[in-house]
């Protein structure tokens, strides 16, 4: 069987975004390895959030495991699987819970970001209330009866949610608008599901309606949205948040406990299966989870739904809880990892590879004799370097692998808060042998 070529195109932004140490926006299959029992049990959960359920995730690993790169595989897949995601990663601007603002601002980058298998990079949220127009739309007119109707007759159930009643008439405007050609209008009705009215008395001028999106309905419009979705003819919506060590690092206690008291709302939302056709995907380190100080483990009735399966020990591992642990990556692992990017350096042609197999078992012990064992358990640094020596064997035809790999330095990182790797921009170093590495998350 013949192997695909690899699109120059698709093959240069891969090589960027890993030389620059970021997630790479497109083609994350293309090096992806391990991984499969953890991508399994999450697919279980996207499949019961299009089967009208719910589903609640957080991804904990350390820094370097590949927690972003993890959540946007995630992302991928439920894409592929014809539901709609939402994505943010929180910041001191943007929380679960707060008064200031924070909260609403979290809920409009997530809609700015919503994507669906056909606008995969975000700004879909117009797309999906058009769609849902267009079925309707479709169905009135099988019924011989108004789409109007038909419409008020699917937002019904809208209504009977917390703010359902305005979001409804909101969707019912751009419907309005669709319907008299009044562009203005749907724009209207579109700033409002994203979130970006500030005051009441303008939405009230411009849409009739007495509420806006705020701190305190943040949750509340994600549940609606979510339902919106599959009125639309979509699964469901998944909603994926990294980044939650800030809520980690609130040096307020009251601001840190009442952002917990949100991810147990919407925890017990999930396991009780009130938030239909919505999931969640978290990404956290250990301290996130596990600090009984600072951390979720802090928050007694979040400790004792998170708490792990104690038999899950020595090799034994449960995936039907709501954590989900990403392990170290094994040498072999990596050494997979650099025959994918070897390949994908080359376009996916063997013929036009800089280093032969001898060549990646030699680079993999030159990395293990300078940094150890961190070199694979969180190898940013290493991946980095070995692109590195890719390039520079592109570009000298002359130069020989083996002398080069005599000068070859693993990068190193003395910055505590840069770590903005393949998966994640969390900002900490590791403690012990991965202290001050640059790490390469996959």
């Amino acid at each position: 069987m013949t192997t695909p070529i690899i699109r120059a195109r698709d093959r240069d932004a891969l090589i960027q975004s890993i030389r620059a140490g970021v997630v790479p926006r497109a083609g994350q299959h293309l090096i992806q390895v391990g991984r499969a029992r953890e991508i399994e049990a999450l697919l279980k959960d996207i499949e019961r959030v299009a089967d009208g359920g719910s589903g609640f995730r957080i991804v904990v690993g350390s820094y370097g495991s590949g927690k972003t790169f993890f959540l946007n595989l995630v992302r991928n897949v439920a894409l592929e699987k014809k539901l709609v995601t939402a994505h943010a990663d929180l910041n001191p601007d943007r929380r679960l819970h707060a008064t200031g603002g924070q909260a609403r601002s979290l809920y409009s980058e997530l809609m700015r970001n919503v994507s669906t298998r056909a606008k995969p990079d975000g700004g879909a949220l117009a797309s999906v209330v058009e769609r849902f127009v267009t079925t309707a739309v479709t169905d009135s007119r099988a019924r011989e009866v108004g789409p109007e109707q038909v419409i008020r007759e699917r937002l019904a159930e809208l209504t009977e949610l917390v703010g359902g009643y305005d979001f409804a008439e909101v969707v019912a405007a751009y419907w309005r608008g669709h319907d008299t050609g009044n562009e203005a209008l749907k724009q209207q009705a579109v700033r409002w599901l994203r979130g970006e009215f500030a005051t009441r008395t303008d939405a009230r001028t411009a849409l009739g309606v007495r509420t806006i999106i705020d701190d305190a309905t943040f949750y509340d419009h994600l549940k609606l949205f979510a339902r919106l979705c599959r009125l639309a003819g979509f699964g469901g919506l998944i909603v994926g948040l990294d980044e939650l060590v800030n809520l980690y690092k609130l040096a307020n206690t009251q601001a840190r406990t009442a952002n917990y008291e949100q991810i147990l709302r919407i925890l017990n939302d999930s396991l009780q299966g009130v938030a239909v056709g919505l999931g969640f995907v978290l990404g956290g380190t250990p301290e996130f989870l596990l600090d009984p100080r600072r951390g979720l483990y802090s928050y007694p009735a979040l400790q004792g739904r998170l708490s792990e399966n104690s038999f899950a020990a020595d090799g034994l591992v449960d995936l039907s809880g709501p954590i989900v642990r990403l392990p170290s990556l094994t040498p072999e692992d990596l050494y997979v990892l650099l025959a994918k990017l070897r390949h994908v350096y080359a376009s996916g042609d063997s013929a036009r590879y800089l280093l032969p197999d001898e060549g990646l078992m030699a680079f993999m012990r030159h990395c293990k004799e300078r940094v150890g064992d961190a070199y694979f358990r969180t190898p940013r640094a290493t991946i980095t370097t070995f692109v590195n020596l890719l390039a520079v064997l592109e570009q000298n035809p002359g130069a020989d692998w083996r002398s080069l790999l005599g000068a070859v330095t693993i990068a190193r990182d003395t910055d505590p808060n840069n770590d903005v790797g393949l998966t994640d921009g969390e900002g900490a170093a590791e403690q012990g042998a991965d202290d001050d590495l640059a790490t390469f998350k996959l």
